[in-house]
């Protein structure tokens, strides 16, 4: 009980001239309504998921995405590339999962922003990734590779060139301007919840993010990004119970296509060049 209830409570139930019954039990229905609306109130204060910008909302889907899947970041395919990671699709027949991918920014000194789910009472709205020139909020979703929730710890731009950050991605050999940044993430035990909103992430956007959101320019996602994930709206894509999809990441848009474990099943796939080269390392 907090200390609203337990003063009106005292100033009700203090000693005084004897209370008919009726009385009493008004007054204890007032005290238990009293509680609920602090119950209420706190409960709240305690909602922190983010329904706000509704603006940008692209998709309606009646239900929730799935959990996001674990799977291996193939090495990065040349310099330059920057990994956008895999996310839910809404199609006509549900949820298919969009393969992580390195992608080439449209310029220089651009970084990716993931788009994210959330929930707006009645259907969960998708907000779609851009580029910008930092990583603004993406509804704190822990999509792994230097993407845990809040900011980006992947690398940065320094003088026209972008500095991977080798603790968190897999740039393979040839590639030399690397720096080690140990994030104090354990990406072995994250959580997979794919949305924002009730029974999934409760994150809103930190003053930095508020900050990117109100003055920075976004840039729309390359057209290879947008086929990319028209391609995969297919079968082996799809969400079906817990059996996850058939491929998780690819090298480039086009390029050579992973499994979970990070093993090539070959190439194509449309919306770009081929490329890339085998392995990767797990999340983390």
């Amino acid at each position: 009980m907090n200390k609203l209830a337990m003063i009106i409570k005292g100033r009700l139930f203090r000693a005084g001239p004897p209370a008919t019954e009726q009385l009493r039990k008004s007054k204890f229905l007032l005290l238990l309504v009293v509680c609920a609306l602090a119950v209420n109130t706190i409960y709240a204060q305690d909602a922190t998921y983010y329904n706000g910008d509704q603006t940008t909302v692209t998709v309606q889907a009646q239900q929730a995405p799935p959990a996001l899947p674990d799977y291996v970041q193939p090495p990065c395919p040349g310099d330059g590339y920057l990994w956008c990671p895999g996310y839910w699709a809404w199609g006509a027949n549900g949820y298919y999962w969009v393969p992580g991918v390195w992608v080439l920014p449209p310029s220089i000194g651009l970084l990716w922003t993931p788009g994210y789910w959330g929930f707006y009472g009645s259907f969960y709205g998708w907000h779609p990734g851009y580029w910008g020139p930092r990583v603004g909020y993406y509804g704190g979703i822990n999509y792994g590779f230097g993407y845990f929730g809040t900011g980006f710890y992947g690398g940065r731009w320094e003088g026209g060139h972008f500095m991977y950050n080798t603790a968190v991605w897999h740039v393979g050999g040839g590639i030399h301007n690397t720096y080690v940044n140990n994030v104090n993430i354990n990406n072995n035990v994250r959580n997979r919840t794919s949305f924002n909103g009730p029974n999934g992430i409760s994150s809103r956007p930190n003053r930095d993010e508020e900050k990117a959101m109100r003055v920075d320019a976004r840039t729309a996602p390359r057209q290879q990004q947008i086929q990319h994930e028209q391609n995969w709206n297919e079968k082996g894509q799809f969400h079906n119970g817990g059996q996850g999809p058939a491929v998780h990441s690819m090298s480039m848009p086009g390029g050579e296509r992973f499994d979970a474990g990070g093993r090539s099943m070959g190439f194509g796939h449309g919306g770009g060049g081929g490329g890339g080269r085998g392995g990767g390392g797990r999340h983390g």
